[in-house]
C-alpha cells in the first residue's frame, strides 16, 4: 500500500508534477518549497519517504536532512540533485539518506526507488 510522500524542491513546477504523478499512484503527497516548510510538514504528517533536493536557497538539503532525521530516524530520504556531487552525496549517506536520484528525473527510476525504500 502506498504511503505518505513529502516532495521538497525549490521549483514549484517539480513539486506540482511529482504531487500529481505520485497522487495518481495512491500516495498521500505533500510538497514544500523551503526547508522550514518541509520540517513543519514532516513534524505534522510523518512522511514515510521524502524526496529532497540538495541545492536549495536558504536551508540546503543536507541541513534539512539532519533535521528530518532528528524528527524521525526511520524516515526514508531520497536525495535529488542536478549535479553528480560526490562530496554532498557522501555527506548525505553519512547522515542517513537511503538513495539519490539525478535530474532530469526519470519517472520510472524515481518510482522504483520510492517503492523499494517504502517496502523496507
Amino acid at each position: 500500500m502506498p504511503g505518505k510522500l513529502l516532495v521538497v524542491d525549490s521549483e514549484h513546477d517539480v513539486c506540482d508534477f511529482l504531487k500529481t504523478f505520485f497522487g495518481e499512484r495512491d500516495f498521500q503527497v505533500f510538497a514544500a518549497a523551503t526547508g522550514d516548510e518541509a520540517l513543519l510538514i514532516a513534524r505534522r504528517e510523518k512522511p514515510d519517504v521524502v524526496l529532497l533536493e540538495i541545492k536549495m536557497p536558504g536551508m540546503d538539503g543536507i541541513a534539512i536532512l539532519k533535521h528530518l532525521k532528528d524528527i524521525d530516524k526511520s524516515t526514508k530520504v531520497i536525495m535529488v540533485t542536478v549535479f553528480d556531487d560526490q562530496d554532498s552525496m557522501y555527506e548525505a549517506y553519512k547522515l542517513g539518506a537511503c538513495d539519490y536520484i539525478t535530474k532530469p528525473l526519470v519517472l520510472e527510476n524515481l518510482e522504483q526507488s520510492v517503492q523499494r525504500h517504502l517496502a523496507q
